[in-house]
């Protein structure tokens, strides 16, 4: 059964563009975890907002698991502690 996610992050203050290349760079790797990209805003104005909205389809609970655990992604650790401030994660079903 497929998993529908939407993810909320708030950059860093000052930190859009690295909260940006850090998510190019992690979403690279969905795909090679049964996983799909729905969609992926960023707010004209955060302020108090989410900086980007991510809409995220996994085929399995046991596929995010694996995403969440690549080694590619563990790598940029870092990078993503840096950039990136606040990360809700919200299971989601998507309406007609």
């Amino acid at each position: 059964m497929s998993v529908t996610l939407c993810v909320l992050l708030w950059a860093r203050e000052g930190r859009d563009a690295d909260l940006t290349r850090y998510e190019d760079q992690v979403l690279g790797l969905v795909g090679d975890h049964d996983g799909r990209v729905l969609q992926r805003v960023q707010t004209v104005d955060p302020g108090d907002q989410p900086s980007e909205v991510q809409i995220l389809q996994f085929g399995s609970a046991a596929a995010i698991e694996e995403y969440m655990q690549d080694p590619r992604r563990a790598a940029l650790a870092g990078q993503r502690d840096a950039a990136i401030a606040r990360t809700d994660v919200l299971p989601v079903r998507l309406l007609s």
